[in-house]
């Protein structure tokens, strides 16, 4: 007979005393460290442990006793269950000084090497609103929130249009409003779930891999539609699981409505995934009406954005990231720049006409076309050079023997960091500067361990791209010692 679990405690009258990873904040009883979600260093709190390990713990607050005087509203309707922005509750300038704290703390901790002084985090100009991308899923299993449970309420109807459920993979709650993208974002979303709900069609259901409506991507721009314009692109994209005859009407009427409903969608797109993940990189996707792409603006330069493209979410704050990193490039026009993990060439364009001439690297090979077709747009290509494939294995010894050895090497790997082989080649290229972009500082900490023995650190900038979430981006200016 299985042995009876021991019912996990609650904690009580527990201060909260700072805040940790993933956007929880953590308390310290009897020497254990206790991380918990949804409230901010101040707070008195009763903690219900919901996992238990030798050294820590993990719980949710079950009654507050005492509120942070650093505690502020959240602005959103759907804050404590979405997931999303859990920082919310934190007055802006506080966000930013934990942010700031975390970056310090990832480098000391794991780098444990020597260290400037950090700069002064910048702030996102806007922080509700920022970003310029937002996907919502469909389902047939809407999430309940606990509310809703112990109403005893049935629910006749259970379909969704919104946000995944962290812990729950085939689990959507319904979203109504979400203030991080312009109010547009709402109108679609709401109107298209209408549109869907008033015609009975099927909602995704993930665990049978059928059901219609599968996914809707929404991008804004600041490009003005036509010159002088107040109007902005505006790209949609629905993805259908698109089964037989019947199921290809029905898509066709969604579309249809989305074009005649939303004229201001200047990029009208979908895609049939019949697979059982939802990434599109691999499936054709099809122009309704309008354009297969949208543009971004970044100082006088002109971005290409399709459907498949990676843009930093935040154009305005993305600007200010590029500029740090140009700033720390130092380029005077006589530099070979190799820039990794090129993306869509954002960078490389940016710092280009600095340069005597950039080399962007990229796995994707949509994103490197996509680099080049950005780089023709403006009138850069003979001043850059792209490359498609694994980093580790186009950045060998033998590429950089033929294209030359870098004098600066700006580096904007995914949140994983650097492969160890990379980082060698980096080591054995030994330009001047490194430029290093990390959108997440403990991978960036580790891979400075390595770069040590050859490179000393010389400025550290953290940039806030994702306002009201524990995200932060920050930027390391290394030179050879």
């Amino acid at each position: 007979m299985a042995r009876k679990k021991k019912p996990l405690p609650i904690l009580e009258n527990i201060l909260i005393t700072d805040v940790a990873a993933e956007g929880k904040a953590l308390a310290k009883v009897d020497g254990m460290a206790v991380f918990v979600p949804y409230v901010v260093p101040g707070d008195v709190v009763d903690i219900q442990i919901r996992r238990k390990k030798h050294s820590f713990a993990e719980g949710e607050a079950v009654k507050f006793h005492t509120y942070s005087p650093q505690r502020t509203e959240p602005f959103c309707p759907h804050y404590g269950v979405c997931g999303g922005c859990k920082w919310q509750i934190l007055p802006y300038e506080e966000q930013l000084r934990w942010k700031q704290k975390q970056v310090m703390d990832h480098l000391q901790r794991i780098g444990k090497v020597e260290l400037p002084e950090c700069m002064p985090i910048l702030g996102s100009k806007h922080i509700r609103e920022y970003r310029n991308k937002l996907e919502f899923g469909f389902s047939n299993k809407k999430w309940l929130t606990l509310e809703q449970v112990k109403s005893g309420e049935v629910f006749d109807q259970m379909n969704a249009l919104g946000f995944h459920i962290s812990g729950a993979f085939d689990k959507i709650l319904d979203i109504e409003e979400c203030r991080l993208m312009d109010d547009i974002n709402n109108r679609i979303r709401n109107g298209l779930r209408n549109y869907a709900l008033e015609h009975s069609l099927s909602f995704y259901d993930i665990r049978a891999n059928k059901g219609l409506l599968r996914g809707v991507m929404i991008r804004t721009s600041n490009s003005p539609v036509e010159k002088g314009s107040a109007e902005t692109e505006l790209m949609v994209l629905v993805q259908f699981c698109i089964i037989n005859d019947a199921d290809r009407e029905e898509a066709m009427g969604v579309m249809r409505y989305l074009r005649d409903a939303f004229p201001c969608i200047t990029s009208l797109l979908y895609v049939n995934n019949t697979k059982c993940n939802d990434t599109i990189s691999d499936l054709d996707v099809v122009t309704f009406a309008g354009t297969d792409y949208i543009f971004e603006c970044m100082e006088g330069l002109r971005f290409k954005v399709g459907p498949k493209s990676f843009y930093q979410t935040n154009t305005e704050q993305a600007y200010e990231l590029y500029k740090v990193a140009r700033n720390f490039a130092a380029l005077t026009g006589d530099e070979l720049v190799y820039d990794l993990y090129t993306g869509t060439g954002t960078i490389a364009n940016f710092v280009a006409s600095a340069a005597r001439k950039v080399i962007g690297i990229e796995y994707v090979p949509e994103a490197i076309e996509d680099a080049k077709e950005n780089a023709r747009l403006n009138g850069l290509d003979d001043k850059t050079l792209f490359y498609a494939g694994d980093m580790k294995d186009i950045l060998t010894d033998e590429f950089v023997a033929e294209h030359g050895r870098p004098d600066v090497i700006i580096t904007d790997p995914p949140r994983a960091g650097m492969h160890a082989d990379v980082v060698q080649v980096i080591l054995n290229a030994a330009p001047k500067r490194v430029v290093y972009v990390s959108c997440n500082p403990a991978t960036q900490a580790r891979d400075l361990q390595m770069l040590d023995p050859l490179y000393r650190v010389e400025a550290v900038q953290p940039v806030d791209m994702f306002p009201h979430t524990h995200h932060v981006e920050n930027v390391v200016l290394l030179t050879l010692r």
